[in-house]
C-alpha cells in the first residue's frame, strides 16, 4: 500500500530532538528523508548518552527512524555543488541550526528559491521576530519563555518544568503540520515557500487555556482553582495550581494502594458535575448527593480539601487499576499514573504500534515510540535509524554524481 507522503523528498538539515522530531514522522508517513550530517562525526545526539558502547544513543536511534544517511560538508567548494544538487532533487529542506547559519553558508532563501522555486524551507528557531530572535533556545528555555513553567508546579513552589517535551518534540510537531499544509498549497500554487515555527509558540499554543485564564482574571478569581477554595487572593498573573484540572472541573491526584511503596501508586481523579452522584456512590457517601453543603459545585467549592479526603480514603483501599475498574462504568473521569516501565510493557500499546521494538545492528533490540497518528490506508513502520553516512553513495548516485565524482568528494573531504 503506498504510503501517505510517498514521492515526497525531505532534505533533512536537523539535529538534536525539534527537528529530528518533525522529519521522522514525514518519514513514518512514508517520504523519503536524507538526513545530512557532518562527516565523521554526524548528528551530535549520535554519541550524547551512551548506554551502549560504540552504538548510536537511545536519543539518537528514537529520534532518526525511516531516515536515510549522507555525510556531506556544504561548507566546501565540492560540497555546496552537492548541497545545490540536492535542494534540486527534494522538495522539502528542514532545519533548525542557530540563526543564519544557513544564510553564512550561501544559501539564503533567496538563493534556495533560485535553485528550487517550488522548494518549502521549514525552519525551527527559539523565538520568532523580536527583541530575543538571534537567541539560542533548548528545551527547559522554550518552556520557560513560553508559559509553561510560570503555571506549572504548586503554588507556593518553584515554577516547573515538565517531563514532555513541549518545547522540542511539540514544537517539531507543528513544524511537520506546517510542512504538508504548504505541500497541499503547493498543489494548487506550483511556488515553495517558508514555514517557521518558533519553540516559544510552539509551548505558547499548548498552554493557551493558561492564557484563557490570565484573562478571566479581569472578571475575577478562578474558582476552579484550589486557592479560591481556600481564600487565597488570586495576584495579576495565572498561577500555579498543582494538579488541578484546567478544564473548570476540580480535579487532583491522589493515593492508591501500595503509596507507601510505589511511587506511582496514584490516580487522578475528577470530580465533574454531571458525575456527582455516582461520586458520591462509590466512595461510599450516598447523603452528599442532597446535602446542600455538597450537592451543587458552589456549595463544595471552600470544601474541596474535604471532598478530596473523603475521596482518597476510598482510593487508598484500592489499587490505582481497580479505582479505572470502578469508576469508569460509571463515568467518573479517572487516569492512574503509569511509570514508564508500566507504559514500555504495555501489550495494548505494542499492539497498536505505540511502542514498538527495534532491531538495531549496533546495539541490538530496543524499544521506541512509534507513530502516534494512525491513518487507515498509510500504516506506519519503524525501520532502525540509519548509520552515520549509510546511504551516502547511493543518495549521490540519485542525484547524478559518478562514481568518480563520489570518489573525488571523498578524497576531497566533502561527503
Amino acid at each position: 500500500m503506498e504510503k501517505a507522503l510517498s514521492g515526497v523528498k525531505i532534505l533533512d538539515m536537523t539535529h538534536v530532538q525539534s527537528g529530528p522530531t518533525c522529519t521522522q514522522l514525514l518519514a513514518w508517513f512514508g517520504a523519503d528523508v536524507i538526513k545530512v550530517e557532518r562527516p565523521g562525526v554526524g548528528d551530535a545526539t549520535r554519541k550524547q548518552l551512551v548506554d551502549v558502547p560504540g552504538a548510536d544513543s537511545l536519543y539518537f536511534t528514537m529520534l532518526n527512524h525511516n531516515k536515510r544517511s549522507v555525510t556531506l560538508n556544504p561548507k566546501s567548494e565540492e560540497g555546496a555543488k552537492i548541497f545545490t544538487k540536492l535542494i534540486e532533487h527534494c522538495d522539502v529542506m528542514v532545519e533548525n541550526f542557530a540563526p543564519g547559519a544557513l544564510d553564512r553558508m550561501g544559501f539564503t532563501w533567496e538563493r534556495i528559491q533560485e535553485i528550487n522555486p517550488r522548494m518549502i524551507y521549514a525552519s525551527v528557531k527559539g523565538f520568532g521576530p523580536g527583541a530575543y530572535e538571534d537567541c539560542k533556545v533548548y528545551e527547559n528555555v522554550a518552556q520557560c519563555a513560553g508559559g509553561s513553567a510560570s503555571t506549572t508546579g504548586d503554588l507556593d513552589g518553584l515554577p516547573l518544568v515538565t517531563g514532555a517535551q513541549i518545547g522540542d518534540s511539540g514544537t517539531g510537531l507543528h513544524l511537520a503540520l506546517g510542512i504538508v499544509t504548504a505541500l497541499y498549497q503547493r498543489t494548487h500554487s506550483g511556488r515553495g515557500q517558508k514555514v517557521d515555527c518558533a519553540m516559544q509558540d510552539g509551548v505558547l499554543n499548548l498552554c493557551r487555556v493558561k492564557l484563557r485564564d490570565q484573562q478571566r482574571l479581569a472578571a475575577g478569581p478562578l474558582n476552579e482553582y484550589s486557592q479560591a477554595g481556600k481564600g487565597i487572593p488570586f495576584g495579576d498573573a495565572t498561577p500555579r495550581a498543582g494538579n488541578d484540572s484546567g478544564g473548570g472541573q476540580p480535579g487532583r491526584i491522589l493515593k492508591c494502594k501500595g503509596w507507601e511503596n510505589d511511587l506511582n501508586a496514584y490516580t487522578y481523579f475528577i470530580t465533574q458535575e454531571a458525575a456527582w452522584p455516582a461520586v458520591c456512590d462509590v466512595i461510599g457517601k450516598p447523603e452528599w448527593k442532597e446535602d446542600p453543603d455538597y450537592s451543587t459545585p458552589k456549595a463544595r467549592l471552600t470544601r474541596l480539601d474535604e471532598v478530596f479526603a473523603a475521596v482518597e480514603a476510598w482510593t487508598m483501599t484500592q489499587t490505582k487499576f481497580e479505582v479505572m475498574a470502578a469508576c469508569n462504568p460509571v463515568n467518573i473521569p479517572v487516569g492512574p499514573i503509569l511509570s514508564m516501565k508500566e507504559i514500555a510493557e504495555d501489550e495494548s500499546l505494542r499492539k497498536s504500534g505505540t511502542i514498538v521494538e527495534v532491531d538495531h545492528p549496533e546495539r541490538g533490540k530496543y524499544l521506541s515510540v512509534g507513530n502516534p497518528i494512525k491513518l487507515s490506508d498509510s500504516p506506519s513502520d519503524v525501520v532502525r535509524s540509519p548509520l552515520l553516512g549509510e546511504h551516502t553513495d547511493e543518495i549521490l548516485t540519485e542525484i547524478g554524481l559518478s562514481p568518480e565524482d563520489i570518489a573525488a568528494a571523498r578524497e576531497g573531504k566533502a561527503i
